[in-house]
């Protein structure tokens, strides 16, 4: 039985359609986890979740948003700040700064306001309740995040990326077996 050449190319454009797709998993995965771990911890920075409808459209909830800390000197209107509540505690609110005071000695303290909301935030912003000025966001990513929890986050990311890279590695060696099969083959001919 003979075959023809349409039926020994289509495994082999399946089995291609299949390595780029992995290959596309593989990088958007690796993207995520260098978006949302990688750089803020390379860059100082700190990823906070967005909760709430306060940001939006700008930043709805589920937006990851990257944190850098920057100097309350170097906060001006219209900086997209994030800060605690209560000066100590963990919890934490991102609102864009709509005006900024000094007091007799110096110190600045913002007025913050969320988008969506009609009237500003009712206690200005004390420089030592700032975390951070946003760096940047990624919309949905923040509910990843919160879905693997604060306590087991450096853990997944740690054996995400070694799955990626086994993952990516099983794929290199299986793409150079089938070159030396298929040279191998060539040179039988």
């Amino acid at each position: 039985m003979t075959t023809t050449r349409t039926e020994r190319t289509r495994p082999t454009a399946l089995r291609w359609a299949g390595r780029a797709l992995a290959w596309v998993v593989i990088l958007v995965a690796t993207s995520a986890v260098a978006v949302g771990v990688l750089i803020p911890r390379i860059a100082g920075a700190t990823p906070y979740t967005i909760l709430t409808g306060s940001m939006e459209p700008s930043l709805p909830p589920g937006t990851l948003v990257v944190v850098k800390p920057t100097p309350a000197e170097q906060i001006g209107i219209g900086s997209v700040i994030t800060y605690q509540l209560t000066s100590g505690e963990p919890t934490v609110v991102t609102h864009r700064v709509v005006a900024v005071a000094h007091g007799s000695d110096g110190v600045p303290s913002f007025t913050t306001r969320g988008d969506a909301n009609d009237a500003v935030d009712l206690e200005p912003v004390q420089p030592v309740q700032i975390r951070g000025v946003v760096w940047y966001s990624v919309p949905e990513l923040g509910w990843m995040g919160n879905a693997i929890g604060q306590d087991r986050r450096n853990t997944a990311v740690y054996v995400v990326a070694g799955g990626l890279g086994l993952y990516a590695a099983w794929m290199f060696g299986g793409a150079l077996r089938g070159r030396v099969t298929a040279r191998r083959a060539e040179s039988d001919r």
